[in-house]
């Protein structure tokens, strides 16, 4: 068993697919960066309105505010359509590349247990095996469909308003990003304490699975020997085993979301409070203040779902 993390053995073995893998992390960037825009023009049109000539757009040539506003517009139409147009395309390229790949690696997986030795399936439970050709790499194949794109989208969410924030004012920007590092860690922690859960999970269905299939397969066997009752408790005492298991990794998993929400009010709270006293001394414009409030909203949430995609994981 090799000890290299399990991601890393996947793109090891995506290498023949590089190129579809590339084309669809870009498509999920770029949605991600167009789906940034709109809490700034937002934050434009609060200007337009507040400052009307002076607003920022102004220094562009464009000094009615309504030019500004129907200028804002049009740019909101264009960002939506490029939005939905790379949605479109990476949710295209990460399906079919989920598809083959899960195609791919069942049939290295049976060819492989095909040519172990006979001694080998001895000690097998043929649930577990079915488990890992099946339900493991179906697995699999939901964590490129959607796993992948997540993790991705969430890194540049971080990357894109981390920068804009620095970019309107620094101070603020470290209070709002102290949260990050330690969901990210958390996140990670996470996942490390869930793994053994999900093994566990995944060892007691595939021994219900055997024993389930077992059962169908000498059905004639058990009605002749009149066994159907000491059958039902077998299989009530794996399917409990199998309910206990999942009981316990369901108990550290729901608690995820709530711990990281608790990071999540530090960061928006720290923005809310820091950058509004800033701009009542006028230290920062109105529609800078609103961009932030968005943006922190966009920046922070989406985090809380790393844990279902560590699920997936």
């Amino acid at each position: 068993m090799s000890d290299q993390a399990p991601i890393y053995r996947l793109i090891s073995h995506m290498k023949q697919h590089r190129s579809t893998m590339w084309l669809a992390t870009l498509f999920s960037i770029l949605n991600k960066i167009f789906d940034l825009a709109p809490p700034l023009l937002i934050g434009a049109a609060v200007d337009v309105v507040a400052r009307q000539e002076e607003s920022a757009l102004s220094n562009y040539g464009y000094t009615d505010p309504k030019d500004q506003l129907i200028l804002l517009s049009v740019l909101t139409v264009i960002i939506w359509f490029f939005e939905s147009l790379f949605e479109y395309f990476y949710g295209v390229l990460w399906r079919n590349l989920a598809q083959t790949v899960q195609h791919e690696l069942r049939l290295d997986a049976y060819s492989h247990i095909q040519e172990l030795e006979m001694a080998w399936f001895s000690d097998q439970s043929k649930g577990e095996l079915m488990s890992i050709l099946n339900d493991d790499i179906n697995q699999l194949e939901r964590f490129l469909d959607k796993g992948a794109n997540e993790l991705l989208q969430v890194g540049t969410t971080v990357i894109v308003i981390s920068a804009i924030f620095f970019y309107i004012s620094p101070a603020i920007a470290i209070y709002s990003i102290i949260p990050i590092p330690i969901i990210i860690w958390g996140s990670f922690r996470f996942q490390s304490r869930i793994g053994p859960h999900y093994t566990e999970v995944r060892k007691e269905v595939g021994l219900l699975n055997a024993l389930l299939s077992n059962n169908l397969s000498g059905i004639s066997t058990i009605k002749s020997f009149t066994s159907e009752e000491l059958e039902v408790e077998r299989v009530r005492a794996a399917s409990q085993a199998y309910r206990e298991a999942n009981r316990r990794a369901i108990r550290l998993s729901a608690a995820f979301v709530p711990l990281i929400r608790m990071a999540i009010l530090v960061g928006f709270t720290a923005t809310l409070l820091h950058g509004g006293f800033v701009t009542l001394n006028g230290g920062m414009e109105i529609a800078s203040y609103s961009v932030m409030i968005f943006m922190m909203q966009r920046l922070l949430w989406p985090l809380t779902r790393l844990g279902e995609t560590f699920d997936l994981y």
